[in-house]
């Protein structure tokens, strides 16, 4: 996907470090419903490497992801 997906939910968890976007993404993921899209807003340089990790330990899917101005943006879609 090289278009930006839209998304249902925003968590800005930008300023914070690990394991905090995780903590953040996976409390708002559990109150949304499948198939839901959330966008993830982090400046954690670990960010990159923990949102993957958890994605694929989760089953929810990266559907898109960059890195601009040092601030990572996630499209996790819940399984």
């Amino acid at each position: 996907m090289t278009q930006e997906p839209t998304a249902d939910r925003v968590v800005d968890s930008r300023g914070t470090l690990c394991p905090l976007p995780v903590v953040d993404t996976k409390r708002a993921i559990d109150e949304m419903a499948s198939g839901q899209i959330l966008k993830l807003l982090a400046t954690d340089p670990g960010s990159e490497s923990d949102m993957k990790a958890w994605s694929r330990r989760t089953g929810h899917q990266i559907l898109y992801a960059k890195t601009e101005d040092k601030v990572f943006t996630f499209y996790i879609q819940k399984s």
